[in-house]
């Protein structure tokens, strides 16, 4: 039942199955374990990465396209859900019509653009291609920007969610398990559970034979042509999968968030943080999308807690010379690339790739 469930793509490792069932637990435990707001913001933020990071695995890790315009779709699903639900939205408030609707729409531009992007692949390749979804990118986030009417310009969008979904909603007068559970409770549950089964969704994509061929792609474009295969045809399709589950990334998101903006869904500091994930959780593994957001979302909100506690006011290691300046909480960013520069160095293959190995045969040569 499991093997068919992750369709026979187990974690092959003892310790990665752990380190995966250990996550999912806590993510589906996470309004109970962790009841503060900020902790469950972090969760959800966890579980949109999750699903953003395992579409462009798909597209980078294992179809071997580096696109620069992953964050477009996203920011496409996101603005859908709010446009919808701003200019929809009735005297009585906002249904799950109007989201729905909004999505759709979004699904349907992201069909579009994703489909002209492929198509670009055709004739254009590696550096090249990078280098036009880059510009495809920062024109759509311009062009989010200056369309104040529609989308709220700089400032963004803030919109009503329906009343299933607000804080203000509690259908049960007794905690359950010690929590009052109400709209936002609902909201995260909503967002597990599109994650977790668009997720498996995924797994199954990339273990069949459409996945298969797109491996082979990556590994050698020249030989799979040769054998039949027609590559353009496999990437313009990873391309459109890889964008549709980036666009409901973002709906989820601005559906928890109540609100989106350009630096929220469009910004290029949101592309490289899943360039980073991938790199740390392991290219052409999905498990790695899971471990790797979990790990960089964690870091990016409590490591300048962490720091504030050793080298901030009062911290016990504030008034060291320079190894007080060193860990004070402005230089959190200093640290995160440092563990990046590590994480690298001591697993090439990723988190994902460096477990499976030593579960397999031990260290691979690639990790000295």
């Amino acid at each position: 039942m499991i093997d068919r469930l992750l369709s026979a793509d187990p974690p092959r490792s003892r310790l990665l199955a752990v380190l995966l069932l250990a996550t999912v637990l806590g993510l589906a435990c996470a309004p109970f374990l962790f009841p503060g707001a900020k902790a469950l913001g972090v969760a959800a933020k966890m579980l949109v990465f999750i699903l953003l990071v395992a579409s462009y695995d798909l597209l980078l890790g294992y179809t071997g396209i580096v696109s620069f315009a992953h964050t477009m779709f996203f920011g496409i699903g996101a603005y859908g859900v709010a446009v919808a639900a701003t200019r929809l939205g009735g005297e009585a408030g906002v249904g799950f019509g109007a989201l729905l609707m909004g999505l759709a729409g979004a699904l349907g531009l992201s069909l579009l653009l994703g489909l002209l992007i492929g198509l670009f692949s055709l004739r254009v390749k590696a550096i090249f291609f990078a280098m036009i979804t880059l510009a495809v990118a920062a024109a759509f986030q311009g062009l989010a920007s200056q369309l104040s009417e529609l989308t709220g310009g700089e400032d963004g969008l803030s919109f009503s969610v329906p009343e299933v979904l607000t804080p203000a909603f509690e259908p049960f007068e007794a905690p359950v398990l010690g929590r009052m559970i109400d709209g936002q409770v609902i909201t995260y549950y909503l967002l597990f559970g599109v994650v977790l089964l668009v997720f498996l969704a995924l797994l199954r994509v990339v273990n069949s034979p459409f996945g298969r061929v797109l491996q082979a792609i990556r590994e050698n474009d020249f030989r799979a042509e040769a054998i039949g295969y027609r590559s353009a045809v496999y990437r313009t399709g990873s391309t459109l999968v890889s964008a549709l589950v980036a666009t409901l990334a973002g709906a989820l998101l601005a559906l928890w968030l109540r609100y989106t903006g350009p630096d929220t869904t469009l910004s290029f500091e949101i592309m490289l943080d899943v360039l980073l994930i991938v790199v740390i959780g392991g290219m052409g593994t999905m498990y790695g999308a899971v471990l790797g957001s979990v790990l960089f979302v964690f870091a990016q909100n409590y490591l300048q807690e962490g720091l504030r506690w050793m080298g901030g006011e009062g911290g016990w290691l504030a008034e060291v010379p320079v190894l007080g300046a060193l860990v004070s909480p402005d230089r959190w960013l200093l640290w995160l690339g440092l563990g990046f520069v590590l994480c690298v160095y001591h697993f090439p293959t990723g988190l994902v790739g460096r477990l499976r190995a030593r579960s397999n045969t031990g260290p691979s040569p690639a990790d000295h």
